[in-house]
């Protein structure tokens, strides 16, 4: 199933964990760094690189552009790193967040909360990411390098929906059916 990121705020309502789609449209980069500097702005009543609420951000730190490519290598990272900053993003509109690995309660009951939806980007596989990226450009922070704030035009992204507004949790239910067939 497409969704574009327009459609998300509402869309995220109707997806479950387990659900597979591609993703297309605008979607921010940012990682731990861009992110403790996006809620100092915040606390500071400072104008935000974008506007937050309806919002994707792929927690990815792209490599250098290879040429006739937008972007480099673009995998996901560890999205535990950003559990501190995500209830404050998600009670501000954020729709969805893109990474890959478990969250914390505090996350998935802001994700409850606001229903959001967090994805999983497949790991080890930026490289064939990036071809579903059709544009790329640095919005903010330029001085952090692969983890400035790039906007990103994705391209039927695949995604996974790992956690839903529901608080469907396709990491406890994974495991409970793994276990439960062996």
């Amino acid at each position: 199933m497409e969704i574009r990121t327009e459609e998300l705020k509402e869309k995220a309502k109707t997806l479950r964990a387990g659900d597979k789609i591609e993703l297309s449209g605008t979607v921010y980069t940012s990682r731990d760094a861009a992110h403790k500097r996006i809620i100092s702005l915040i606390e500071k009543g400072e104008p935000l690189p974008f506007d937050i609420d309806g919002a994707s951000i792929y927690y990815a730190g792209p490599t250098g552009t290879k040429e006739g490519m937008a972007i480099g290598s673009c995998g996901p990272t560890t999205s535990g790193r950003m559990d501190v900053y995500a209830p404050t993003l998600l009670d501000m509109g954020l729709s969805a967040m893109i990474g890959k690995g478990e969250r914390n309660q505090a996350v998935i009951d802001a994700i409850k909360r606001n229903k959001a939806v967090y994805f999983c980007a497949i790991g080890g596989a930026g490289a064939l990411a990036c071809k579903c990226i059709t544009e790329c450009e640095v919005i903010a922070f330029s001085d952090l390098g692969c983890e400035s704030v790039k906007r990103l035009t994705f391209d039927r992204f695949p995604l996974i929906v790992a956690i839903d507004c529901e608080g469907g949790n396709l990491f406890q239910s994974g495991r409970k059916e793994y276990s439960s067939e062996n």
